[in-house]
């Protein structure tokens, strides 16, 4: 029986976690990424420890063009598409207005028009199928506004907008798709979105515990999934009647660097 995972951004942190993981239960893997060499090194860890088949597949997913490409690729393969995680993306920490406008375009191409090509295409096989499932990577920064990330955030709203509405509508064909809504995790992310320095990255989750927690929760169907307890609470009874300026001022605060 077929169980096969397409994992995007899988050369590092959650993402190389979600593909350990996955091989650890005795599914073969399509593992994408930029870095062709931390790719190939997973793929000889991977079947080495399981027994599996791991296909690399180096792509920038930086635009949808090229994760239409991504998916024509795929399909060459042969292999048919069980689960699709999409976990590559990036964030970035400044003043919407100081930031380069380039870099926040290309954030939006990456969390949200690559997710989307990748949910339209592989998803729309899975229904054809009957079956499937789709993991997208959101965040906590999808429950609210994110001054000095402003783009990130409003990238993270989207993926988990769009992924419960599609949840429903794939729901009687077979296809479930869950939105992991982590908290901060310790990975290449906070060095990438210069986020060191501010109370944000003061404490996080390791990947290998987010990944295993974000699997589960897609095998089981959920609809949407934060590893922490306490913080879900917070996200969902206690930040959204909070004032929304105090707010606003809340999640700055976090984001400021620390003298």
């Amino acid at each position: 029986m077929s169980n096969t995972a397409l994992i995007t951004g899988a050369s590092s942190g959650i993402g190389r976690e979600f593909a350990r993981y996955h091989a650890g239960k005795g599914g073969d893997l399509i593992v994408t990424a930029r870095r062709q060499d931390s790719l190939n090194t997973l793929k000889a860890e991977l079947e080495d420890a399981h027994r599996i088949k791991v296909t690399v597949i180096a792509q920038d997913l930086g635009s949808a063009e090229q994760a239409e490409e991504l998916y024509q690729r795929v399909t060459e393969t042969g292999q048919p598409v069980d689960i699709l995680i999409n976990n590559a993306g990036f964030g970035g920490h400044g003043k919407f207005h100081d930031r380069d406008l380039a870099t926040d375009l290309g954030m939006i191409d990456l969390n949200v028009k690559a997710l989307v090509t990748l949910c339209h295409r592989v998803g729309g096989d899975m229904r054809a199928r009957g079956s499937g499932k789709i993991l997208n990577v959101s965040s906590t920064a999808a429950y609210m506004p994110g001054p000095l990330q402003a783009t990130y955030f409003a990238t993270k709203s989207f993926v988990s907008s769009f992924s419960q509405a599609l949840a429903e509508e794939l729901r009687d064909a077979g296809v479930t798709v869950t939105a992991l809504e982590p908290g901060f995790v310790e990975t290449e992310f906070a060095d990438r979105a210069d986020l060191n320095g501010t109370d944000l990255t003061s404490s996080g989750a390791t990947p290998d515990t987010v990944a295993q927690f974000g699997y589960d929760a897609m095998l089981k169907g959920q609809l949407r999934a934060v590893n922490d307890r306490k913080l879900g609470f917070a996200l969902n009874w206690v930040i959204p009647n909070m004032p929304r300026r105090q707010m606003l001022k809340m999640v700055r605060k976090m984001q400021e660097k620390n003298a």
